[in-house]
């Protein structure tokens, strides 16, 4: 018996490291030996406190029942603090603040709760591939919005304006941007707010980035009467090396945030007591974690930059964030190209920036996630592709 799929799904297809991954799979078990510099799975582990957090907490006999929907007032008061700490913001941590099973929960959670059938919402290209998956599963429409190395990766609103902007509900931006490394401004954040109040359209800040490699963290929430107009979601996946544990957060005023825990409460039961109590502790690290944690990705990301002049790619030295982004020479048609060259004769796996839409497409994006010597591993695997071709 076959059962059709829902026309929801019929243009949303797999992720795709997902299918790359099972392919990877089959090459090391033929004995590739594949490197996996695609992924921003941070490999190094969270603070040791945060464990022992953990471990203490998960040992008590009273933690181990259905959690509140909105999350721990320790939790909630945690990333409260964190934001004013980091960012100069100052939610409120009863209200304006809610826990999420990571942030990419919140891209659907957003969705789904404030759109439907008609709505059209305007997402980058290049852009986080899942924002234009969640679109498409709520039944609204994508509107892909050209960025470009030329303007730093920001959007052109006065373009978008000009293209007009009829039935647009939502429009979504990431910075430092993924996969980019493009940072924003504070005079884009104030242009943006006041671009999302003069056309009603709410502004959607995933920000889980702003910690690596960056000095100047911000936050959209900084932006006076962003509350009115904006949503910000955030992480601990990359900035405390806790991507496995789920664990996000979400900054909105009151209502909007009651109004998507009308959704959220029906695709779950609260997260764990003993991840919270350890997020929190991770919440509470002082600047020192950051400061070690970016020397690190620093001597890393020197190593992907003699990869990418290997490959004779060119990228700006001033980009943040868990990547490198490069653009391929002329020699090659695009990034799938190159990556394909560079995964079936060297058994390196790279990302195309095709997959993160079209204007990724002369692109490729190597992940900081790889110990020095696996970086030096791969870079005599390419020196002895080149010498080879």
């Amino acid at each position: 018996m076959q059962i059709a799929v829902a026309k929801r799904l019929e243009q949303t297809q797999e992720y795709y490291f997902s299918k790359k991954l099972r392919e990877i799979d089959a090459l090391n078990k033929a004995g590739k030996n594949v490197i996996n510099l695609a992924i921003g799975s941070p490999d190094l582990p969270p603070h040791p406190t945060v464990v022992e957090e953990l471990v203490k907490t998960a040992s008590l006999n009273n933690v181990h029942g259905y959690q509140s929907y909105k999350g721990s007032p320790i939790l909630r008061e945690a990333i409260a603090n964190w934001y004013q700490r980091y960012y100069q913001v100052q939610p409120d941590p009863a209200t304006e603040v809610l826990p999420l099973m990571g942030s990419k929960e919140g891209i659907m959670h957003i969705c789904m709760t404030y759109l439907q059938a008609g709505d059209k919402v305007l997402i980058p290209n290049p852009g986080y591939p899942t924002y234009a998956s969640a679109v498409r599963l709520s039944e609204a429409t994508a509107v892909p919005y050209t960025l470009s190395e030329a303007d730093n990766w920001l959007p052109e609103l006065q373009a978008l304006e000009a293209n007009g902007l009829q039935d647009v509900k939502m429009m979504w931006i990431n910075y430092p941007h993924m996969p980019t490394g493009a940072r924003a401004t504070a005079s884009f954040f104030k242009d943006i707010i006041a671009f999302g109040k003069k056309h009603n359209i709410l502004i959607c800040h995933d920000n889980p980035y702003s910690f690596i490699l960056n000095e100047e963290p911000m936050s959209i929430m900084s932006v006076e009467g962003a509350m009115d107009v904006a949503i910000e979601l955030n992480s601990l996946s990359k900035s405390v090396n806790m991507a496995g544990w789920r664990v996000g957060m979400m900054v909105a005023k009151a209502d909007r945030i009651d109004e998507i825990l009308r959704f959220k409460s029906n695709m779950d039961s609260g997260m764990f007591f003993p991840v919270q109590a350890a997020a929190a502790k991770a919440l509470s690290l002082d600047q020192s974690w950051y400061d070690d944690l970016n020397n690190i990705y620093r001597k890393r990301r020197e190593k992907v930059f003699a990869i990418m002049d290997l490959l004779g790619c060119s990228y700006q030295k001033d980009q943040v964030g868990l990547f490198v982004w490069a653009k391929v020479s002329d020699q090659h048609i695009d990034s799938y190209e190159l990556t394909d060259k560079v995964l079936y004769d060297a058994n390196i796996f790279i990302t195309p920036g095709g997959i993160f839409g079209e204007a990724g497409s002369k692109y490729v994006r190597i992940s900081l996630c790889a110990t020095e010597e696996t970086f030096d591993r791969a870079i005599e695997r390419i020196q002895t592709l080149f010498i080879n071709s």
